[in-house]
């Protein structure tokens, strides 16, 4: 039976992550970790909580023994857009954690698996079937933080044999967690938006396509990821995986289907725009799909169905104190 830590627990991934790993490992076999004393309220199973800076190497140490830890998903960073806004910062928390982590997995022969992103490519990049192995020279110092993460994994799996795993995840679509300041937030933002308002501003121009995945598919790959046989890994830290592509005007035109008065308009954000230009059109998943049998269950229409559903039940139910339920900002559900 695995004993897991994950650090950084309260931010997008975290949150729905921590209950998946707990239905498959058992609630006191999942010990959900945050920065912020405010993200215990993601978890209220009862399952173990603590408050941590991952950039504490002696703290981490410390719960690592303490609950007898064999395994850490590492989720700390700051994305891609609130990374432009203090660059140093962003590499300071990004790499750091990692760092940390990466010494005590070597220390203390722990599995670690920390995400990367499609972040990690840059212009010169392919964009369309972007290959496993291809060049990465990202323009963000979000993606500077991914690929410098990537190569250190590999690293101390090359010279200290730390197992160390990863994806390079696609933006991120969820139905729990509100966006938290990713170049492709827009495709959350617009689910709301389109049930409260019938209407939204896209911050990217229309044709920038971009993968995207349901949260249900990014846990999976999670999971499957480090569950894998680790003889058939040949790219253990940066395998693309894939589910859907699509651009502003489609998402919008699949909303359309279910709310026919749906309106998209633009204002582009420059900063989201260049971050944006840079990555892949689409990426080709083959290696994760041939070395451990990854294939997502998520596409547009179907995410579209469960992402209108579940956002028409939180928002119509909304606790907060706006005066308008059917209008809600959703931040307490």
């Amino acid at each position: 039976m695995k004993k897991i830590l994950v650090a950084g627990a309260g931010g997008q991934i975290g949150t729905e992550l921590i209950p998946a790993l707990r239905q498959i490992y058992g609630t006191d076999n999942v010990v959900a970790t945050d920065i912020r004393e405010d993200a215990s309220q993601f978890f209220t199973d009862g399952g173990p909580f603590e408050l941590l800076d991952a950039l504490d190497g002696e703290k981490t140490r410390n719960l690592i023994k303490k609950y007898n830890i064999d395994t850490v998903f590492n989720m700390v960073a700051l994305l891609s857009a609130v990374g432009e806004k203090n660059p140093m910062l962003s590499w300071k928390v990004n790499m750091g954690a990692l760092i940390n982590l990466l010494e005590l997995s070597k220390e203390l022969n722990l599995s670690l698996f920390t995400p990367s992103s499609i972040g990690a490519f840059g212009e010169s990049t392919p964009h369309d079937n972007t290959p496993q192995d291809t060049i990465q020279r990202p323009g963000s110092i979000y993606g500077v933080t991914k690929v410098a993460g990537e190569l250190l994994c590999d690293y101390y799996f090359n010279k200290y044999g730390v197992d160390t795993r990863g994806v390079r995840l696609p933006g991120i679509i969820s139905n729990v967690a509100l966006p938290g300041g990713g170049t492709t937030d827009y495709a959350v933002d617009i689910f709301y938006e389109a049930i409260k308002c019938k209407k939204y501003t896209a911050n990217l121009k229309p044709g920038t396509y971009l993968d995207m995945m349901y949260m249900p598919d990014a846990t999976k790959a999670t999971v499957e990821l480090m569950e894998a046989n680790p003889d058939k890994l040949i790219h253990r830290n940066c395998f693309n995986v894939a589910a859907m592509s699509f651009d502003p005007e489609g998402i919008a035109m699949e909303i359309r289907k279910h709310i026919p008065e749906f309106q998209l308009s633009y204002e582009i954000d420059d900063v989201r725009q260049a971050i944006a230009n840079s990555w892949p059109n689409k990426m080709d998943d083959t290696c994760a799909r041939e070395e451990w049998g990854w294939k997502p269950d998520w596409d547009l229409p179907k995410m579209t169905v469960d992402m209108l559903a579940v956002l028409n039940r939180k928002l119509n139910s909304c606790d907060c104190d706006c005066g308008d339920a059917g209008k809600c900002c959703g931040k307490n559900n």
